[in-house]
């Protein structure tokens, strides 16, 4: 599977289930973590849940399945799929690790273009 399509399907299935401060960090230039971050504010530690269901949910529908998964009964749920990595957060535990900061060399990618090509599909 193309990781743009992993993080493509990962961002449209946060937007669906309305995650809020929905970006996409391109990293393979700044670590060897992996390419991109996927990272995602959910309103509650439900919605964290409901949000990383989703995710899996849409990624499994085409044959990806997560390397890891962390923080499931947590603020912070991490979804490792290699060469994408998705973030999804409570608010505060957003901005207590404020990864978009700490990342804030990275490469952003446009949303609006991700999110209506998969609208079509």
């Amino acid at each position: 599977m193309e990781t743009e399509n992993i993080y493509k399907v990962a961002a449209n299935a946060l937007n669906s289930k309305k995650a809020r401060e929905l970006k996409v960090l391109k990293i393979d230039e700044l670590t060897v973590l992996t390419e991109y971050f996927v990272i995602a504010t959910a309103t509650s530690s439900t919605h964290v849940r409901a949000l990383a269901d989703e995710v899996q949910a849409k990624l499994n529908e085409i044959g990806v399945e997560p390397h890891h998964i962390e923080g499931k009964s947590t603020g912070w749920i991490v979804l490792d799929y290699s060469s994408v990595i998705v973030h999804i957060f409570t608010p505060d535990q957003r901005e207590f690790y404020s990864l978009d900061r700490m990342w804030s060399d990275a490469k952003e990618i446009e949303l609006t273009e991700i999110l209506e090509e998969s609208e079509g599909d």
